[in-house]
Order: structure tokens, then sequence, then C-alpha cells
């Protein structure tokens, strides 16, 4: 049977990785988070995004093993 974590672990970790490389990447760009009150809402959805796939892959792993 296929665990569903695995594929979605890996779907949130690498569009983490790319939303947060591209809030580091943008990160000196105030004009384009002035609308989010200067917060770098890439930078922190991205980690956000990153530590959820991870904990589901983690899980998911976890699991295969015992």
């Amino acid at each position: 049977m296929v665990d569903i974590r695995i594929p979605i672990g890996l779907m949130f970790t690498i569009i983490g990785v790319i939303i947060s490389v591209m809030g580091l990447v943008t990160n000196s760009d105030a004009e384009m988070y002035q609308k989010s009150l200067g917060i770098n809402v890439n930078l922190f959805m991205g980690a956000l995004m990153l530590v959820f796939g991870l904990i589901m892959l983690f899980f998911a792993l976890r699991k295969k093993k015992t």
C-alpha cells in the first residue's frame, strides 16, 4: 500500500525550498514587500512549508522502518 505522506512530503519540501530561496533572493527589495507591511512572506511561508514537508517525510519513513 502506498503511503500518501511520501508524495505530500516531497511536494511541500520542494515547493518550500523554491519559495524560501525566492524569499532570500528578493529580501532586499523593500518595494516588493510593501503590501505585506514589510514582512518577507515568501521566506516565512517557504520555511513553514519546508518544515511541514520534512515532518511528513520523517513520519512516512519512520513507519516503514518498523
